[in-house]
């Protein structure tokens, strides 16, 4: 982490979220000055003492080396659009009730700009948006009486993964940048230039990641649609391929197949690869489920049938349900029975829980009389307040904890933390030792020579139901 040559740029943040945060921190990396804005008083002074209110690698330092020097904190959005060159619109998009997605965040921050607009800015869509949300923005700041020589709108959308955003955002596959005039597609250009030129990763103390100076990331320059387009495409594609290997892994179960073998012989094409092909319990997260969502609102509004991702979206749901049922064919009877759960944000590495199924399926449960003690490394927090503690769910500080005198243990999400389990320890722990791996974290072969009961997703005999008789009539505990 350095100081670089390139030519600062202050450049404006609209949004303190996931996306918003980040950008502010990583674009401070690379040598600019950035102010960040949001209008929740009480996250800008958590920020301006040093709170972090996310979890993501890396982001606490880039904080803490930048905050009170490349990078602020505010409220005041007017003062931060008239100091800016660049202003970054990364508030949410959330999903609204017809899958459609709400802009009316991203419209009431165009209207604002606009009446803080005296000099030429170039207005950047951040957050993702569905394709024409560049032409309502600049219709929005010219119904406010801006004159069109003074702005610029651009989209340059993201593509971060939560757990490993910062890493994604400076060693970035791609930079998308939408732009109408040379004007604007230049000031981008030179935002981005510490990375496309390589001078970024000559650093000693850089940000470790894949790229390097003799290969730095390609920016693609194109048109502000495409570059909308682009986001949602990028996502549902993503999605898809999750959907994709999950009904090949029933396929798996059924003809006694190993979904690991076959992911590994698809992912071997490069035509394919091999990214986003682990089969498990579906997609969550802010981004997948609502991005799908209006990109198929997107098709229909311009009248194209896109029913491929009506099919993504059910295989999603019944994915989640078919792992439930897995647990009632392992457990024959829910009600009073104790479970042990790993995992409640959507996937390893972060601790967001939107739409995560590892939460779907511990409400299910909860539903119908289970008794929970969950475990989670970042998003026990979060998680309280969609199920707050009870009689019925308990929050617990260690895998062993969730595990001790469970009649069940389920892994719901992939932490590194949870592959490294000592197993002969959970097997002791563990009221019967009946283990249902949503990630597919062990190999079958070794949980079954240690003697448990052993499911997981896609891979031999788990189309058979579990032996009552041999789970449940078997020793509780081993001696020490």
């Amino acid at each position: 982490m350095t100081n670089h040559k390139a030519e600062s740029i202050t450049i404006t943040v609209v949004g303190s979220g996931y996306v918003g945060l980040v950008a502010s921190a990583c674009f401070a990396e690379i040598g600019h000055r950035v102010i960040c804005v949001d209008n929740d008083e009480a996250k800008v002074r958590t920020l301006q003492a040093g709170g972090i209110p996310i979890h993501e690698d890396f982001l606490p330092e880039l904080l803490n080396q930048h905050r009170g020097g490349k990078l602020e904190f505010t409220t005041d959005l007017r003062a931060a659009a008239q100091a800016a060159q660049a202003i970054f619109i990364a508030v949410g998009t959330p999903q609204s009730r017809t899958g459609s997605a709400d802009l009316s965040f991203v419209d009431a921050v165009a209207s604002e700009i606009a009446r803080s607009i005296d000099s030429y800015k170039v207005i950047v869509e951040k957050s993702t948006v569905p394709v024409y949300t560049n032409e309502w923005i600049r219709r929005v700041i010219e119904r406010n009486g801006v004159p069109k020589d003074l702005f610029d709108v651009a989209s340059n959308p993201e593509f971060l993964r939560e757990g490993t955003a910062v890493v994604d955002f400076l060693h970035p596959d791609r930079i998308v940048v939408g732009a109408a005039t040379d004007r604007a597609s230049d000031l981008l250009k030179a935002i981005y230039a510490p990375l496309t030129s390589g001078e970024y990763y000559a650093a000693g103390n850089r940000i470790p990641g894949p790229r390097q100076q003799d290969e730095p990331p390609p920016l693609l320059l194109t048109s502000t649609k495409a570059a909308e387009i682009i986001k949602h495409a990028s996502n549902a594609f993503l999605a898809t391929k999750i959907s994709f290997i999950n009904v090949v892994a029933n396929i798996c179960e059924a003809a006694g197949a190993d979904v690991e073998d076959v992911s590994r012989g698809i992912g071997m094409d490069s035509r394919i690869g091999s990214k986003f092909l682990r089969a498990g319990i579906g997609y969550g997260g802010s981004c997948f489920p609502k991005d799908v969502a209006a990109f198929r609102n997107v098709a229909e509004l311009v009248g194209v049938d896109f029913g491929l991702l009506h099919e993504v979206e059910r295989i999603n749901e019944e994915q989640k349900l078919r792992f439930f049922q897995k647990v009632r064919s392992a457990l024959w009877t829910f009600r009073g029975k104790k479970i042990g759960v790993l995992g409640l944000a959507f996937k390893g590495g972060t601790d967001d829980i939107r739409e995560s199924p590892a939460l779907d399926i511990v409400q299910r449960l909860i539903g119908e009389g289970c008794l929970i003690s969950a475990y989670d490394p970042a998003a026990e927090e979060r998680a309280k307040e969609t199920i707050p503690p009870g009689p019925q769910m308990r929050y617990v500080d260690s895998p062993y904890a969730a595990a001790q005198d469970a009649d069940a243990l389920l892994i719901l999400n992939d932490w590194k933390e949870f592959c490294e389990l000592d197993l002969e320890r959970l097997h002791y722990t563990l009221r019967y030792p009946i283990v249902i791996d949503g990630r597919n974290l062990f190999d079958p072969t070794t949980m079954t020579s240690l003697g448990f009961t052993y499911l997981s997703v896609g891979r031999p005999g788990l189309s058979q139901p579990v032996d009552p008789i041999s789970v449940f009539h078997a020793p509780k505990k081993k001696e020490r």
